[in-house]
């Protein structure tokens, strides 16, 4: 992007039309592979869907391991009010949430905090109001952790934001082409200086 960026400002200033061309062609190539990108995820939304699922079940094995993957998925679950990939059972992929009798962990059982239903009378967070849950009965769960899972309220999201997503998509597609336009116009008036000259 730096290298992109460079070549554009530098190439309108000292009206370098290589530099221009450079810009133009790789903002085109960069145009093409997004929409090619968007084509694909459209025509292979269920390859996509289980790509998801892989990455999310990987996240949570490792989810006490990195303590920036871990606020990644508290985050995650908090926003969409959400549990795991497809549901709350997947925290069996983790070693410290798993439900196993050779499993001695405090977090036996449960879920990470952001699972939790808020209580919007508490002012602090209840960290460890998702220990044992999972060995209660689907009832009880409801009660106390969000059931759903983080795949299927991800295209619940995109599906209730189709607009904006698709807005914004449209809209940096039509600057890259404007920058195109642009670079390509400027590259053209330079030529023709040249060629009266």
């Amino acid at each position: 992007m730096f290298i992109l960026g460079f070549a554009g400002c530098i190439g309108a200033l000292r009206e370098n039309s290589f530099l221009l061309k450079f810009f133009s062609v790789f903002l085109g190539i960069i145009f093409f592979l997004e929409l090619t990108a968007g084509v694909l995820a459209f025509v292979f939304k269920d390859w996509i869907k289980d790509q998801l699922n892989f990455f999310i079940n990987n996240n949570i094995r490792a989810y006490r391991d990195d303590i920036d993957l871990q606020n990644l998925i508290d985050f995650t679950q908090e926003y969409w009010e959400c549990c795991g990939a497809f549901g709350a059972d997947d925290w069996n992929l983790n070693i410290y949430f798993n439900c196993t009798d050779s499993n001695p962990s405090r977090e036996k059982c449960g879920v990470p905090f952001s699972c939790c239903t808020k209580d919007p009378a508490e002012d602090v967070i209840n960290t460890q109001c998702g220990y044992d849950i999972r060995a209660k009965p689907d009832s009880d769960q409801r009660s106390f952790i969000y059931i759903k899972g983080c795949v299927p309220q991800f295209e619940k999201w995109l599906q209730d934001n189709l607009t904006v997503v698709a807005g914004i998509f449209i809209g940096i597609a039509l600057l890259q082409i404007f920058g195109i336009c642009l670079a390509q116009n400027l590259v053209s008036d330079i030529e023709a200086v040249r060629e009266s000259w």
